[in-house]
């Protein structure tokens, strides 16, 4: 019983967590789930690969460099779906622990 609220908070707000993935929607969960644990963890890792891909637009005109990192956050993005999906809290390599510092 002691992880009832924590298991709530996953089952209900799966679909929002891995929305957090796809590009600007990360601010839906964001903005709209503030109370939920889960959404937001996703969301703010979520956040971190918008900006990324942002970058990754900008330098996509320099040959190799821009393909890798917009191949690189599709395959995060991917991944982190699937684990949001799964109701897993999985950290992203590298950038999890940039999306932890982030407070909204």
């Amino acid at each position: 019983m002691d992880n009832a609220p924590k298991d709530k908070d996953i089952e209900e707000n799966k679909m929002l967590a891995a929305i957090g993935y796809v590009w600007i929607l990360c601010l839906i969960p964001l903005f709209l789930k503030r109370d939920s644990k889960f959404a937001q963890f996703h969301a703010k890792q979520g956040l971190i690969l918008f900006v990324l891909e942002l970058i990754g637009w900008l330098i996509f005109w320099i040959p190799l460099i821009g393909w890798l990192l917009f191949v690189a956050v599709i395959i995060l993005a991917v991944m982190g779906i699937m684990n949001a999906i799964q109701g897993r809290y999985w950290e992203m390599p590298v950038l999890g622990k940039y999306a932890k510092k982030i407070n909204l």
